[in-house]
């Protein structure tokens, strides 16, 4: 995988936390070499809250679009921040969008704002005659830089070593990088969603002989739990943790033989922080709320929940909700508090919505991105300038294609 940029005076994209895994050369080119809590504070977070955007920006972002036309196509993530929200022809989760912008073959750019594993979807879906633009290259994803390449062909091997590679059929979360998604496609593996993981589960156990089957899910270790507990009825003694920082995964052979779930230890820097003090804290502080969790959230945080759903099942769940309800959801915060004020003084249709945990604060590397960046990138588009593209190169792009085409394939 090849990603293009030029600075060309492009903002500082600032620096992010420690993530507790040896850093990659992608991995300091995404998330930056020091931590810089300041720019990592959120609104409603302790200390002051961040500056309102420069209003000359939000101007000049409309005229660039206007200037643009039909050539320039902006996607959305939930879990952007409104000033960006305000400026997506479409919203969505990070398959949707991807798809969407697949759908849209006349629009020559492709201005993705999310993170750097969401633009390398969109660039393996689209034309050759498309660009993608990820404007700050900084927004990039903990959970997908968890799983590298190297680690993952290493993990293979030992799965090899341990006599199980012929049962294991790999699995990867749509949050993880081209270069995962191209292994699993090599190795006759599909990607899944939070939606689809059930089926995507299902699929891959069909691929083997009965009782054999195996699966290397990657990298989320808790969306993989979840799912093979929850929904397909497999025991916590079912599922390891492979730890690619350990010799052997810090496996023996007998743990991978009688795994049927080998997990990745990987995890989501937000939903993971979410705990059972979250859910007891807000239980006794609203009677009477319902707790709504992701799926990446850890297991005994999405047995203490009443409902548990991908971020598309959040937003329809809380949109079907009745009148009067309170809700507290452990997700990303810029979601959850859009969410909160769409049915705040409604008078009687009026919902409660809260957030999980008082303390977590947004995704920092998805909040990278902001108006100066959008605006900058804009501007060079009008200017014939095309900046931080994101390209995946063909031999990755194609395997990672089989995966996700797969995945596509599910009843």
């Amino acid at each position: 995988m090849t990603t293009t940029a030029r600075s060309l005076g492009a903002p500082s994209p600032g620096a992010a936390g420690d993530l507790q895994v040896s850093p990659t050369p992608l991995a300091l080119l995404l998330l930056g070499r020091e931590a810089d809590p300041a720019s990592e504070r959120g609104v409603d977070c302790p200390g002051d809250l961040p500056a309102p955007s420069d209003p000359d920006l939000v101007e000049r972002a409309r005229a660039a679009l206007a200037e643009l036309g039909d050539r320039a196509f902006v996607l959305g993530h939930h879990y952007q921040r409104d000033e960006i929200i305000q400026f997506a022809d479409v919203t969505g989760d990070s398959f949707k969008l991807a798809r969407d912008a697949a759908a849209r073959p006349q629009a020559e750019f492709i201005v993705f704002c999310g993170v750097h594993f969401m633009a390398e979807s969109a660039d393996i879906l689209t034309s050759d005659a498309q660009q993608v633009i990820l404007p700050d290259l900084a927004a990039g994803c903990s959970m997908a830089d968890m799983a590298s390449a190297e680690q993952v062909a290493e993990a293979w091997d030992v799965l090899k070593d341990a006599g199980v590679a012929q049962d294991t059929v790999p699995v990867t979360y749509m949050n993880s990088s081209a270069d995962i998604k191209a292994f699993t496609g090599r190795h006759g593996g599909t990607v899944c969603t939070s939606s689809n993981a059930r089926r995507a589960l299902e699929w891959a156990f069909g691929q083997r002989e009965e009782g054999r089957g195996k699966v290397l899910f990657l990298p989320d270790q808790h969306l993989g739990r979840n799912t093979a507990v929850r929904e397909l009825g497999l025991s916590l003694e079912d599922c390891v943790v492979y730890n690619p920082h350990r010799p052997g995964g810090g496996l023996s052979e007998e743990q991978l033989r009688r795994a049927r779930m080998i997990l990745w230890r990987g995890h989501c820097s937000v939903h993971g922080r979410f705990s059972l003090d979250s859910v007891a804290e807000v239980r006794a502080r609203i009677p009477g709320v319902n707790v709504l969790v992701h799926p990446e959230c850890r297991h005994e945080v999405v047995a203490a929940a009443d409902h548990v759903g991908s971020t598309e099942h959040i937003i329809k769940l809380l949109d079907a909700a009745p009148a009067g309800s309170k809700w507290a959801v452990g997700t990303e915060l810029n979601l959850v508090r859009r969410l909160a004020r769409r049915y705040a003084n409604q008078g009687e249709q009026s919902k409660e919505i809260v957030f999980l945990d008082r303390t977590v604060c947004f995704c920092s590397t998805m909040n990278r991105i902001d108006l100066p960046h959008l605006v900058w990138s804009l501007e060079s588009l009008v200017r014939g300038t095309v900046v931080n593209r994101i390209h995946v190169e063909e031999e990755t792009a194609h395997y990672a294609s089989l995966a996700l085409d797969r995945m596509l394939a599910l009843p």
